[in-house]
């Protein structure tokens, strides 16, 4: 039997912030599956800021999503029809198949996920997923952290800023700072053991960054980019880190956007490391990842959050609020009640 699924598909290449029309919720029927291939109804699935970049065309570290096609991303499901060995069916499993509510997938693309015990199947997507694990390798090995360093986070309310702001506290930071959009989300950063924290929309980031850190800073972890790079590059110190995970201010862009002042001068007379950050280049590091953040969580060391969004439909409403920053912790949307 043809198994039906709802998708959403990229309906046109948005010309900066996108818009509703520039998705279509389609149904189509793929046929049974063949050799190696299993069938996934997903749970729940991920949005995430790096998926605006696949929306447009150019040179990127990932393929643009073509137009009248799925779009894709991270996932987790049960599968409910299995030819493959490998993977039998019921077992849960993260996809690269997002932006759906049943997949047929090779089983060789999907990962088997071990039991969640008391933890939500959701961790998979974020803190315990490609959010936690960018933030355990960004701080640690890319931004070269040390016990006693200065750190702060812009975007720190996000999925990846907040578990970076406390696994630098968890670590033995001796200042946590960190940069959100609302007086709410600032509270909350406290509430999780930020040492400052500040509302972008109250000044200069250069100004609230010189009040949270007077003395400076060690470790510069950006999701955001824009003014709050430039601000941080001036309060870094003398061999200083910054980490540049993510730039949330200029992904909807029209115009080239300037680079920070005095960059080169910052850079010599500082001579300050600043490095991209991809998590793909660190798949050694996972399983340490997983194991001690697990551990942080079940022993309550470690806050989660996550905000929710409920059915296919609301996919593109809850990537356009992540977008505007609606979210506070991981946005996912779920598809499907949790499995028992």
């Amino acid at each position: 039997m043809p198994i039906t699924a709802r998708e959403w598909h990229l309906a046109a290449r948005p010309h900066g912030e996108p818009t509703p029309d520039d998705f279509a919720l389609v149904e189509v029927e793929h046929p049974d599956p063949a050799e190696g291939q299993v069938v996934v109804r997903m749970v729940a699935m991920s949005v995430d800021p790096y998926m605006r970049g696949r929306m447009r065309l150019g040179p990127s570290y990932a393929a643009p999503w073509e137009v009248g096609e799925v779009m894709k991303g991270g996932a987790v499901g049960r599968v409910v029809e299995s030819r493959s060995p490998d993977v039998p069916e019921g077992a849960l499993v993260l996809a690269d198949a997002a932006w759906r509510d049943v997949a047929v997938l090779d089983a060789r693309s999907v990962r088997q996920l071990p039991p969640t015990g008391d933890l939500p199947l959701t961790y998979s997507l974020g803190i315990l997923g490609m959010p936690g694990h960018t933030a355990y390798a960004g701080l640690f090995r890319v931004g070269a952290f040390r016990e006693g360093d200065v750190v702060f986070v812009s975007g720190a309310a996000g999925a990846v800023g907040s578990a970076v702001g406390q696994f630098a506290r968890l670590r033995g930071a001796s200042a946590v700072v960190g940069s959100a959009g609302t007086p709410e989300k600032v509270a909350w950063l406290r509430e999780i053991g930020f040492t400052a924290a500040f509302d972008y929309h109250d000044g200069r980031v250069k100004d609230l960054l010189a009040q949270a850190a007077p003395d400076g800073i060690d470790v510069f972890f950006d999701n955001v980019g824009g003014e709050h790079l430039d601000a941080a590059l001036g309060a870094l110190h003398v061999h200083g880190r910054a980490v540049i995970c993510g730039s949330i201010s200029t992904y909807n862009a029209t115009e080239t956007v300037p680079g920070p002042a005095n960059f080169s001068s910052l850079m010599i007379s500082k001579r300050l490391a600043v490095s991209g950050l991809l998590v793909s280049d660190h798949p050694d590091l996972y399983r340490e990842f997983a194991e001690t953040v697990s551990g942080w969580i079940r022993s309550g060391e470690l806050t989660v959050r996550e905000t929710v969004y409920e059915g296919l439909e609301n996919a593109v409403p809850a990537f356009l609020d992540l977008l505007k920053g609606a979210n506070t912790g991981k946005m996912v949307v779920r598809l499907a009640p949790d499995p028992d």
